[in-house]
């Protein structure tokens, strides 16, 4: 990795002196930790740059273990235990990195993090490819191998400074948090088995900037409708013996889910992929497929794929019951039937969590950045965080900042990741002093 600019360490050194008259608050510990951050950036940005550099988009199993092996080298380091989870054959995901920090002192931590990318191995984008001084673009680099780095080395500083001796911290890095294996009861064994012996949760994903935080994240849900009709000679269509055909039902299905469902806060429903025709083939690993028909052939089949978000169970299970209501309600000598398949569960904000951001707000003002405030949940995606929720309280987006994630044009800002693994590294210090 080149050496940075003169002006980014310029950028870092007037960060330092605007905070320097706002650390009055800080412990001296805390002052020690914040420097040994400092220290060890180069090297943090470094190893951001060789993991983003390996693809491990989730279905390259060989790519998602490759990305966990130099974790568990640097977590031995600094004398926490990496153990490897692999996932059964039916789970179809490579796996999990789980890594421990033995303590009895102060609230026990799970961190959580994920080594996995939305890019495949055949991507076009592949590399970590730095633009002037302060952007860096690479597959990962802000969602969320940037997070994961983040928590890497707040912990070090904890480690080099003292802070990490009886204090109880588990690591958890799956490999499948973009497309997670089911059944979800299996992939996410470990992570629940871990919250119920932790007591606070920090999720490591994109910031959203120095004084947003998430205590309050929406499920996803998957869900798939398949529609007949009965295949004929167009001239036929609408009569009563052919009917309105299979694309004609899909688009009635689809209109009444966007006029009858929609409406509620944090409620939203995509239909992302659409196959129809006389004959159509769908991969549902690959989520890609072929339809064939003519236009003087009335459609015989349709495929539809799509995601279903929610704030709440009971806001799930009432659209649910809403789009299955629209879906029976058939046009002529045409069928339909819609399936839901459980991904992730809400995270709804809690007494608990806001507690967690009280801390986090303290601490950042205490470096000089200001309050931190909840973000509001309707403007982020589900996350592995949302599988502990029931057990424990916690908050989210303590990673790095960032831009375009799940595009070619995803982005990391250079100069905000030194500050982001100060703030994260002191959370995790004071936590665990309770």
């Amino acid at each position: 990795m080149k050496n940075r600019s003169f002006f980014t360490s310029l950028l870092a050194v007037l960060l330092l002196t605007t905070c320097f008259l706002s650390t009055a608050q800080l412990s001296k510990t805390e002052k020690k930790i914040m420097k040994i951050v400092s220290d060890n950036h180069e090297e943090a940005m470094q190893f951001l740059e060789e993991n983003v550099n390996i693809n491990s988009g989730t279905m390259n199993f060989e790519g998602v273990r490759a990305a966990a092996v130099p974790y568990e080298e640097k977590y031995k380091e600094i004398g926490m235990t990496p153990t490897w989870y692999d996932m059964p054959k039916e789970v179809n995901r490579a796996g999990h990195l789980f890594v421990e920090n033995e303590g009895s002192k102060g609230k026990r931590l799970l961190l959580i993090g994920h080594l996995d990318t939305v890019f495949p191995k055949d991507s076009p984008f592949q590399t970590w490819n730095e633009q002037g001084d302060s952007i860096v673009r690479g597959p990962g680099a802000n969602d969320m191998k940037g997070g994961n780095v983040v928590m890497l080395y707040a912990l070090k500083a904890l480690y080099e400074a003292g802070a990490l001796k009886d204090r109880q911290i588990i690591v958890a890095l799956h490999g499948d948090e973009e497309a997670s294996g089911k059944p979800i009861n299996e992939s996410r064994k470990h992570i629940r088995e871990a919250a119920q012996r932790s007591d606070i949760a920090l999720g490591f994903e994109t910031s959203t900037g120095f004084n947003n935080a998430t205590i309050a994240r929406r499920g996803s849900s998957g869900w798939e409708l398949k529609v007949k009709g009965k295949r004929s000679h167009s001239s036929g269509i609408f009569n009563e013996y052919v009917g309105a055909g299979a694309i004609f039902e899909t688009s009635r299905i689809l209109h009444q889910f966007y006029t009858d469902v929609k409406g509620e806060e944090y409620l939203t429903f995509n239909p992302g992929v659409i196959l129809g025709g006389t004959k159509v083939d769908f991969d549902k690993l690959l989520e890609r497929g072929t339809a064939f028909g003519k236009s003087n052939v009335v459609a015989q089949e349709v495929i539809v794929t799509g995601g279903l978000r929610f704030i709440t169970e009971e806001q799930k299970e009432n659209a649910r019951a809403k789009m299955r209501e629209i879906v029976a309600n058939n046009l002529p000598q045409t069928s339909a039937e819609i399936s839901f398949i459980d991904s992730y569960p809400a995270m709804p904000p809690t007494d608990g969590n806001m507690e967690v951001l009280e801390a986090l707000s303290e601490v950042s003002q205490d470096m000089g950045h200001g309050p931190v405030e909840a973000w509001d949940p309707g403007r982020r995606g589900a996350a592995d965080i949302s599988f502990v929720a029931e057990f424990i309280s916690g908050i989210d987006g303590l990673g790095t900042m960032g831009r375009g994630a799940h595009t070619p044009q995803e982005y990391l800002d250079l100069r905000t990741v030194e500050a982001l693994t100060q703030r994260a590294a002191l959370l995790i210090y004071r936590l665990t002093r309770e």
